[in-house]
């Protein structure tokens, strides 16, 4: 007896040909001309690129959109604020170890995506070419959040900075809050030799619109010895500038929030400048930083 299946019986489980080893491609040879310069109309082999358009890459924001659920049903404006903060800052987490580029999306290119279970729907379009431009819009049954992005990459030697520059902007619907903010930078070191890695630095302002309320966190650069590599703190701020609560963690790993008074003990009571503590992996699957791996990175 003879079977068959049709095309949608078929869920491809692995990529059709294997990836090339990047040895084997001489990335100095394309870089070298473009030092200082806008890379976004650089052509780079294909070597360099995941299996994903830009566009689907973006959807990974979502992947802890909870947060803004509940950021909707609370009642306190801190409480709510520190949910946002936390939704912001584990958008970041989906970068680790993601160290190839997605591909360019075309002109009018659109892609949807819909969490059943969160109830959450987003579709992203480029709505420009040169520049690349990308717009977004999401929305459930308590939130609607929508930006721009447009990634501005530059070259300088031994590493590519990436700056997604554009604003995003999250409306509760139970709630009158909206909230604007802008991501950081980031920086993939050891382009030509070396191991790849990179760092997320920069500081950003998340504002509530509405009341007044915003924080400043500040995205701290990996430093010698990867000491400060992923960490980030900042404090809450009323409309009138009082510190309300500090916020601290590292995106890869964890977020925390303590209140200001409590900061101010510590500092009293700690000579040191306060570092954010690296938190107890509990399992392999953590991500850890040893700093003997970080010197080789920096050698």
């Amino acid at each position: 007896m003879s079977t068959h299946s049709t095309n949608s019986d078929i869920i491809r489980q692995r990529l059709p040909a294997v990836m090339v080893p990047r040895e084997e491609v001489s990335l100095w040879s394309i870089l070298k001309h473009c030092i200082g310069k806008e890379l976004s109309k650089i052509t780079f082999p294909v070597v360099f690129n995941e299996p994903l358009s830009f566009l689907q890459r973006m959807t990974e924001i979502l992947e802890y959109a909870e947060h803004l659920n509940v950021a909707d049903q609370l009642d306190d404006p801190i409480e709510r604020m520190e949910e946002v903060c936390a939704f912001i800052v584990s958008a970041y987490s989906s970068n680790w170890l993601r160290l190839n580029k997605p591909f360019n999306p075309l002109l009018g290119e659109t892609y949807e995506y819909e969490l059943p279970e969160l109830n959450i729907k987003v579709v992203f379009e480029q709505v420009s070419h040169h520049p690349p431009v990308s717009a977004w819009h999401a929305e459930s049954d308590h939130f609607v959040l929508h930006g721009t992005i447009n990634p501005k990459l530059k070259f300088w030697g031994k590493s590519i900075e990436i700056a997604p520059e554009g604003t995003v902007t999250l409306k509760l619907k139970s709630r009158p809050d909206v909230y604007t903010w802008k991501s950081v930078n980031c920086c993939v070191h050891n382009i030509i030799v070396g191991k790849l890695w990179f760092e997320e630095y920069g500081l950003m302002e998340v504002t509530n619109q509405t009341n007044g309320m915003r924080t400043q966190l500040n995205f701290k650069p990996a430093g010698w010895f990867g000491k400060d590599l992923h960490r980030f703190d900042g404090f809450i701020y009323s409309q009138d500038k009082e510190k309300l609560r500090f916020i601290y963690g590292k995106w890869s790993d964890y977020l925390k929030s303590v209140g200001a008074d409590d900061y101010d003990e510590y500092m009293r009571t700690h000579s040191q400048r306060f570092r954010v503590p690296d938190r107890p992996a509990t399992d392999s699957s953590q991500p850890s930083t040893p700093r003997k791996m970080f010197s080789k990175l920096n050698s």
